[in-house]
């Protein structure tokens, strides 16, 4: 059978960008794929490759587990840790190539029962690690990045008790000086939004399939992202294949 490829961030420039189909056995799990993409990247493989370590894996936009069985013509995304194009909306989320706009966005989340509304803006600064950055590209897995952040939302309502909350992340190009991603969070205490905008942005970095890459005036590379939790990871950041 023939799936079809789909890999991101970092892994793009060792796979290429564009999607590609890869033969297997029929009955293969994602497991048994991940081995046979890794012996195809080294030989011999001793073990998993070091840019499958710690990636998370999607099939059909849904994350997947190591045990899935893949069936032909499934797609198959290949994220690395997120380091967090078209305009994508919801009622709180939205990927957009278009400037972020906060003062808008704030006011537009604002309600009469509101008694604080919590903003965090992510902005692109000009050094990172004693090198001076020039700009940033943010590329995403579109559907399974908007569903993941309006899973977020929906869990930061009922795990904090805030009215509403809402997430705006760019794609493409962003210069010095932009937001590259905007969450707010609207309630009725200031507690509950305070708690309920940290855990959104710390959730959105480690769950969110969104990758960063940087220019910097010596040359550029894609941001180390942040390990996907035990539950997505379908390996471990540091364990080769087997052991």
């Amino acid at each position: 059978m023939q799936v079809r490829v789909l890999p991101f961030g970092v892994l793009k420039d060792r796979l290429g960008a564009s999607p590609s189909t890869v033969e297997l056995p029929d009955g293969s799990t994602v497991q048994e794929f991940l081995a046979r993409l890794s012996a195809s990247l080294c030989e011999p493989p001793p073990q998993l490759h070091p840019l499958l370590r710690g990636i998370a894996v999607s099939v059909n936009a849904e994350f997947a587990t190591g045990t899935q069985l893949l069936r032909e013509g499934d797609e198959v995304g290949l994220l690395p840790p997120v380091s967090g194009g078209s305009e994508c909306l919801e009622r709180h989320v939205a990927l957009t190539s278009d400037p972020i706009r906060p003062e808008e966005i704030v006011a537009a989340a604002k309600r009469a029962e509101d008694g604080a509304v919590v903003v965090f803006d992510g902005i692109v600064r000009n050094h990172s690690r004693g090198r001076q950055t020039l700009y940033l590209d943010y590329e995403a897995f579109h559907e399974l990045a908007l569903r993941q952040m309006k899973t977020l939302v929906e869990e930061a309502i009922r795990r904090f008790g805030i009215r509403d909350a809402s997430i705006v992340h760019r794609l493409g190009r962003v210069e010095i000086g932009e937001t590259s991603v905007l969450i707010v969070a609207a309630s009725a205490h200031r507690a509950q939004a305070f708690q309920a905008c940290r855990w959104l942005i710390d959730s959105l970095k480690s769950t969110v399939p969104i990758w960063k890459k940087e220019t910097f005036a010596d040359g550029a590379v894609w941001a180390a992202g942040e390990p996907f939790p035990e539950a997505l990871a379908i390996t471990s950041p540091e364990a080769g294949h087997g052991s």
